[in-house]
């Protein structure tokens, strides 16, 4: 291949920083990794993505440690990917959960995505022999649902289709700050590669209706502010309009994979060629883009094999 495949070549360890976002709501970010988020009630915790081994989650861990000693009870997942959901079992929460759409999702393709993951990103995976299987939620709902950790109100919702089809968001009144999943990102690039591209845009305007205060990210810096916020939304619809536009205009004109692939470098590389994982879910992204230009509304399952077979075709 002409380059490592996906992200087997990124064994740098990242600096993890814990931001509080608003009081008693914390960001765990680590430099493009997958983040998590920490919210604390009156008399326990809830976390917002389990990361991707139990090992991992102990980071997580730990610097809710730093700040309170209240059990944590529940674990949110905002969609299936494994490199959120598979470090779920170091928690101990009694609640595990998601949407309807995401369960159904680990039921459909759930394997195929942890052998897939485990496959592009080995350094997320630290700690894989301790995963005790799939994650399965204890708890799921279809629109939206309301959690009380004592008097502290969250709610739990499904704004529309993005990055998959099962996203969900955490939004904490009190203090008017979201936890978005990977539908919004900061200074890193979208996977898109189980994503809904004509979708995305509009879940962007259902968050921006919030008109938060901030967010923490599925990846990147906590967004503090509503000039961060605001900024991060607008880059998050310029990378995902600029990965699908001219992908679509190649597959309009019969074009293939290839030809589709060079047209979203041209566009995309000038303004995100710096973000995280750029190079990493290019080729998924565009592989996804010209498959929903094509009429395929329902992403294909990517496979370990399937993933290899891709990046050859692009990356050779």
């Amino acid at each position: 291949m002409a380059k490592a495949f996906a992200s087997q070549g990124d064994m740098t360890e990242k600096k993890i920083t814990f931001d509080e976002i608003g009081d008693g709501l914390y960001a765990f970010t680590a430099e493009g990794d997958p983040n998590s988020g920490v919210i604390i009630g009156d008399d326990s915790v809830m976390i917002v993505e389990a990361q991707a081994t139990p090992r991992l989650a102990n980071k997580v861990i730990e610097c809710v440690r730093s700040v309170t000693d209240k059990p944590i009870s529940h674990v949110v997942l905002t969609h299936y990917h494994a490199v959120r959901v598979l470090g779920a079992s170091a928690y101990g929460a009694d609640q595990i959960i998601m949407g309807d759409t995401a369960r159904a999702m680990v039921v459909e393709r759930g394997q195929e995505d942890w052998d897939s993951e485990f496959q592009r990103f080995p350094r997320l995976f630290e700690g894989h022999e301790s995963i005790p299987g799939l994650t399965y939620p204890t708890t799921t709902f279809s629109e939206d649902m309301t959690v009380y950790l004592g008097n502290r109100r969250v709610d739990l919702m499904h704004l529309g289709r993005a990055h998959t089809a099962g996203d969900i968001v955490i939004h904490v009144p009190d203090q008017n700050v979201m936890f978005t999943g990977d539908i919004v990102e900061d200074h890193s690039a979208c996977y898109c590669g189980d994503g809904h591209f004509s979708d995305w845009g509009d879940t962007l305007d259902n968050i921006a209706a919030f008109d938060v205060d901030a967010i923490a990210p599925g990846r990147g810096g906590a967004l503090i502010g509503k000039d961060a916020v605001e900024r991060a939304i607008e880059s998050t619809r310029d990378f995902v309009e600029s990965t699908y536009a001219p992908a679509a205009k190649v597959a309009a004109r019969g074009g293939s994979l290839k030809e589709a692939w060079d047209a979203v470098r041209e566009s995309c590389d000038p303004k995100f060629a710096d973000y995280a994982i750029y190079e990493h879910c290019l080729p998924f992204n565009v592989a996804r883009a010209y498959d929903e230009a094509r009429g395929i509304e329902t992403p294909r399952i990517w496979t370990a094999q399937r993933d290899l077979e891709m990046w050859d075709a692009l990356q050779g």
